[in-house]
């Protein structure tokens, strides 16, 4: 079915594009599933444990129970279109979250009310800072044994540090959790086959005024519209607290708190409206594209839209985008303003997880799919060829891991390098190389399950027979003491134009009071032209082409600051290819006359086990050289936080099962890189 989009900059004002985040097992998917319900888009509710979820569609996410990859679904909701996009909660794959952030413009941040804040709470959470990304909060699972709201949204506040701000309280009938009274309207809401609007209980008419008080009050304290009428009648209307909660979530001020338990279909229908609420439209959101030309959420604006996710579908290649601004119509001809290639949309696509409704366009604020475009990456720009601009890409999270994969046979090696480049297309947090010395092919990404993920797409999808080594940790090299005044001198004769460079560098440790620092930083001090702007860029080219390999054991190295401090060139003789030559040899000297270091990958380990089982798996910690850094006791167990090496958490999951008689469990989120022991 065909379908006409015509909406006005007026209309945007009623679209909200928003993601559920959480950390896994938190709930989110069946959050999205009561949404998608409710809203008539199912007819029936998915279940994560039944396999019959409408945005884990892929069968990988139903053997496994987690979500893998971010799916996005349409609905509306009170004369508003919101475009939902349910994102992995698993650490391996949080480059899907980081690509889905990048291109949405609210979240739905959803707790377990027992645990709280997890780890990979706290990751996806400082991603949404990174990209101003305004949220609310769901404290979820309140119908769980040792639900407590008070702890979880002190967590909220002590481990994330928004301010949150409660606006529902839990109802508990014979403490069995039954619904919430509304703080803003001050009313009741509870479910029976559908919710039901009531006064508030008596029993909690004292709390409700008192945390209805410091709502109040906290909302004063922050909007000036607020303060006035709270100073004038000694209160709010609810009027006047929605607008102003609107106003400080959309600032990053605040985050609203509500709760609910979403398996019971308690809680749903406020959650959607506080959505519509408090959360961003494309209008409230700044202006996109760097210079002169920033374009902002409007139709009649040139077009400017940004690949966030491509998937390969047995009927094609769909390019998922979100437009930010103009009109972008089947049968269009755009630019891919990073290669300058212009490609032709032969369909546009709304997206329901795995099922599409063909439209005729896509208009500011749209997040749909493409068919058509045959080149185009994940991050590439696509916009007017007459109006070119180039948007900030999503940052592509660094391999930590890799594995060597061959084909059993050599019929299918062919096939197996194509399957991996496709794949390797469709996620950048992937990488696909050939060690120079074994000529395996190494595929590396971002944790043993992302590994193994992609393993298994190879079998079953592509069909091929592989064979896959031990993982392998992707180590990294780092100068410790370095070297200044180094002389290079780069001088080649073979007949026509020569090569002459002459550089001097000082390499140093990136912050000598850090010996985990990582990147690169580069400056020059040359005086009086000696060495021209052009070829200190090509010098520092090449000090970049030397970092692929580190001296110790092939590693790639970071964590230095390289000083270009004098130079040379000849009249005739002197180029761009001669400096980025010498800058690359000069600094592979550098390095091999410098004090190096291996560095490796650090997580953060969060196991909890029984009571009974704790001295186990901390002796298991120990051996692992993990260092416990704090302990929370629960009702039977207690909750471990430990910095471990990750090469020594392979096969980990089957350890911590056999220690604790299978009822052990744990999560991982990256720290970073440290000196090897």
């Amino acid at each position: 079915m065909t379908v006409r989009t015509n909406i006005s900059r007026t209309n945007l004002a009623t679209v909200r594009n928003l993601g559920i985040l959480a950390h896994v097992d938190a709930g989110k998917t069946t959050v999205t599933e009561r949404m998608l319900f409710l809203t008539g888009i199912t007819h029936k509710r998915g279940e994560v444990h039944d396999g019959t979820t409408v945005t884990d569609f892929d069968p990988q996410e139903r053997d496994r129970g987690i979500t893998i990859f971010a799916a996005a679904v349409s609905c509306a909701w009170a004369g508003h279109r919101l475009t939902v996009i349910d994102t992995p909660g698993h650490v391996d794959f949080s480059d899907e979250v980081e690509r889905s952030l990048r291109v949405l413009d609210g979240a739905v941040a959803v707790f377990d009310a027992v645990a709280g804040v997890e780890p990979q709470s706290e990751s996806v959470w400082r991603r949404a800072d990174r990209y101003g990304v305004p949220r609310i909060a769901f404290v979820n699972k309140m119908d769980r044994a040792g639900a407590d709201l008070t702890a979880a949204v002190a967590s909220i506040r002590e481990r994330l540090h928004p301010v949150p701000l409660l606006v529902q309280l839990p109802v508990y009938t014979d403490e069995v959790f039954a619904g919430v009274v509304d703080l803003v309207h001050l009313r009741s809401l509870h479910w029976d086959g559908g919710v039901v609007e009531g006064p508030v209980p008596e029993h909690l008419a004292a709390d409700v005024d008192r945390y209805r008080r410091e709502l109040e009050e906290a909302v004063a304290e922050r909007h000036s519209t607020a303060l006035e009428e709270f100073v004038e009648h000694a209160g709010l209307s609810a009027d006047t607290l929605t607008a102003a909660l609107r106003e400080l979530t959309l600032s990053g001020e605040v985050v609203p708190v509500l709760c609910g338990a979403a398996y019971r279909d308690i809680g749903i229908e406020p959650l959607l409206d506080a959505v519509v609420a408090y959360l961003p439209s494309p209008l409230d959101r700044p202006a996109v594209g760097t210079g002169d030309d920033p374009r902002t959420a409007d139709p009649a604006e040139p077009l400017a839209a940004l690949a966030f996710k491509v998937h390969a579908t047995p009927t094609g290649r769909l390019t998922f985008v979100r437009v930010y601004s103009g009109v972008l119509a089947k049968g269009d001809t755009v630019l891919d303003a990073g290669t300058g290639r212009r490609e032709r949309i032969a369909r546009i696509l709304r997206v329901q997880a795995d099922r599409h409704e063909e439209v005729t366009a896509a208009v500011a604020g749209d997040i749909v799919a493409l068919v058509g475009p045959k080149a185009v990456r994940v991050g590439a720009t696509l916009c007017a060829p007459a109006a070119p601009i180039q948007l900030e890409p999503p940052a592509p999270t660094e391999p930590v891991m890799s594995v060597a994969v061959e084909a059993r046979n050599n019929a299918e090696t062919e096939k197996l390098a194509l399957a991996l480049a496709r794949i390797a297309d469709e996620d950048p947090s992937l990488t696909v190389r050939t060690d120079p010395e074994t000529g395996q092919t190494l595929l590396a990404g971002l944790g043993e399950l992302h590994l193994e993920v992609v393993v298994e797409k190879l079998r079953r999808d592509r069909g091929l027979s592989v064979t896959v080594g031990r993982p392998q940790v992707a180590y990294r090299e780092t100068v410790v003491r370095g070297v200044r005044g180094l002389v290079y001198r780069h001088v080649k004769q073979d007949g026509g134009s020569g090569q002459w460079a002459h550089i001097v560098l000082d390499v140093q440790p990136l912050n000598e009071s850090d010996s985990g620092a990582t990147g690169f930083e580069f400056e020059s001090t040359v005086v009086g032209g000696r060495v021209s702007a052009e070829f200190v860029r090509a010098v520092e080219a090449g000090c970049r082409d030397a970092l692929a390999e580190g001296p110790l054991a092939g590693h790639p190295v970071t964590g230095v600051r390289v000083t270009l401090t004098d130079g040379a060139t000849h009249s005739k003789d002197s180029s761009d290819l001669a400096f980025r030559t010498a800058g690359r040899l000069g600094m592979r000297e550098a390095l091999r006359a410098s004090a190096m270091a291996v560095l490796e990958p650090l997580v953060e380990l969060t196991a909890t086990v029984p009571e009974d089982h704790v001295g186990a798996v901390l002796g298991d910690l120990a051996a692992r050289r993990g260092r416990v850094t704090g302990s929370v006791t629960r009702t039977g167990t207690v909750v471990l936080t430990a910095t471990v090496p990750l090469a020594e958490l392979f096969g980990y999951a089957t350890r911590l099962r056999s220690r604790t008689q299978g009822r052990g469990t744990f999560t991982t989120r990256p720290l970073g890189y440290a000196l090897a022991l």
